[in-house]
């Protein structure tokens, strides 16, 4: 074995010191990045996973939370949650608008959740600094053993098992931090940690992926589902408010939607359902109403049918000025690069902050934390994200045995891990001008839970005027802390009579 394979075997680490005042009170703390290297059944190399560690100086270990964060994709590294949102330093960036040109500002984060728990931030394998110790890296790894929801689930229960093994964090109140596509990493996670003895006191979504069936844009393939144009239908009304594409627009958000809810499960789900037999008077009469509050022009929505997924409606809300909205966020708009296109073909969100955080993550790992690399860093894992045959998307639901075909629902798993764990509480973030996951449908999803109608008391609800990545606006990057710090104080010290 050459130096440069086993420098991707063998774990390393390195570890600073630093401090952050988080909203006026100064926290020094320890940071430790390095890699933790994960066997297969015979004890051999098989996946090297990368992390950085923040621990609280002074504070005794067995009391004081502990978080593990990561993103989702699949595909994407800790980078966003790490310098966007809850690290000690964050990118600072401009709201609703492309970055500047580098360099990019590190400034102290005043919103680090240092001041709640201590943090760690994980690279899923294949993403960031981790990898999958194949026999060309010097390890026995294959990636089908880590490239899948199932899989996935199992290697970060294996690492979060052995990281509180290496620093003596057993006994400490334990949580999950996951966005996106880490909403199926948590609930996956949860449930293999509870399979392992090992109890969590909360988990904490932040814009979740839960149940793939409820995307609109499956329709072509799972034709008669109709909940999902419901569910969506009020993050559009959001984002044609904040655009002023609504006729008399109301002055207040909240109650809009309130309203948009109220008729996107009655009047036009009771449409949907209708399929043929809908009446064109009455479809005629539906779109008229779809168009007070998504702002979409009434011969649009009938010729798609009252049925406009959300690629569909990012390029057409703003389409009489060439541009189109944001998919993860639907305050931010770019130039359209075709205007006859039906979907949207870029994203004005991601296009604006990528950069920032991945350069920004870059300079504070190899320059901050002294972090040396053997390996290229890679910042979004476009196989594990677009090519279903790099990522196992087939799902063992609990109590079932074996994998159901596209059985891309977690929200079994998350159901059994708190009935299992009846103490375990949940707080979902979501924000109101997201299009790739609306809020709405978040909302229902948990609510129909296969659990005990009493567990739902353990839930609780954070909502956000801004998008998928709420961090971005440091408005609602400090409701984000406060909510979530909030959220841990309580839920590990909550009286022995919590849960059913």
């Amino acid at each position: 074995m050459d130096a440069s394979t086993k420098g991707n075997v063998e774990p390393k680490e390195s570890t600073t010191n630093g401090s952050v005042t988080v909203e006026g009170h100064a926290i020094s703390y320890r940071a430790v990045a390095g890699t933790l290297t994960l066997k297969n059944a015979k004890d051999e190399p098989a996946a090297s996973m990368f992390y950085v560690a923040y621990f609280q100086n002074g504070a005794p270990t067995a009391g004081r939370p502990i978080t593990f964060f990561y993103n989702g994709g699949p595909g994407a590294p800790a980078a966003y949650l790490h310098m966007g949102a809850f690290g000690p330093m964050r990118a600072r960036i401009a709201d609703i608008a492309h970055a500047p040109p580098p360099p990019y500002p590190l400034v102290n984060n005043d919103y680090s959740l240092l001041d709640a728990t201590d943090m760690v931030f994980i690279d899923a394998p294949g993403t960031g600094y981790s990898r999958v110790l194949t026999p060309d890296l010097g390890g026995k790894g294959d990636t089908k053993d880590y490239y899948g929801i199932d899989e996935d689930g199992r290697a970060f229960s294996a690492f979060i098992q052995k990281f509180l093994s290496k620093y003596g964090r057993w006994n400490s109140p334990k949580y999950l931090f996951g966005e996106s596509y880490g909403g199926m990493r948590s609930s996956v996670l949860a449930l293999d940690l509870e399979n392992a003895s090992v109890d969590l006191n909360g988990v904490i979504l932040l814009s979740a992926e839960l149940n793939i069936a409820m995307r609109p844009d499956l329709e072509s393939t799972n034709p008669s589902i109709d909940v999902p144009y419901a569910l969506n239908f009020p993050s559009q009304a959001a984002i044609a408010w904040y655009h002023g594409k609504v006729m008399n627009k109301p002055t207040k958000l909240e109650d809009f939607l309130a309203q948009a809810e109220k008729f996107a499960m009655g009047d036009y789900l009771t449409a949907l359902n209708a399929g043929t037999t809908l009446d064109p008077a009455a479809k005629r009469h539906i779109a008229e109403e779809m168009h007070a509050y998504d702002g979409l022009p009434v011969d649009y929505l009938l010729k798609a049918n009252l049925r406009v997924d959300d690629a569909q409606f990012a390029h057409e809300l703003l389409s009489d000025s060439g541009e189109l909205t944001g998919y993860y966020d639907g305050r931010f708009t770019g130039a359209a690069l075709d205007p006859l296109n039906e979907y949207a073909d870029h994203d004005p969100l991601t296009d604006a902050v990528d950069s920032a955080y991945n350069s920004a993550q870059l300079d504070y790992l190899h320059g901050t934390l002294k972090f040396d690399a053997d390996e290229t860093y890679i910042p979004f894992n476009t196989d594990l994200n677009r090519n279903f045959d790099h990522w196992n998307y087939k799902h063992v639901e609990p109590g079932v045995g074996q994998a159901i075909p596209n059985g891309t629902n977690v929200l079994p798993d998350l159901a059994a891990a708190m009935s299992e764990n009846p103490r375990l509480k949940l707080l979902l973030n979501t924000g109101y001008y997201d299009l790739a996951l609306p809020f709405y449908g978040e909302v229902f999803q948990l609510q129909h839970l296969p659990m005990d109608d009493r567990l739902q008391a353990n839930i609780s609800y954070a909502f956000y005027p801004t998008g998928h990545m709420m961090y971005d606006s440091e408005t609602s990057l400090k409701a984000l802390h406060d909510n979530v710090a909030r959220f841990i104080v309580a839920s590990h010290s909550a009286p022995a009579s919590a849960g059913p």
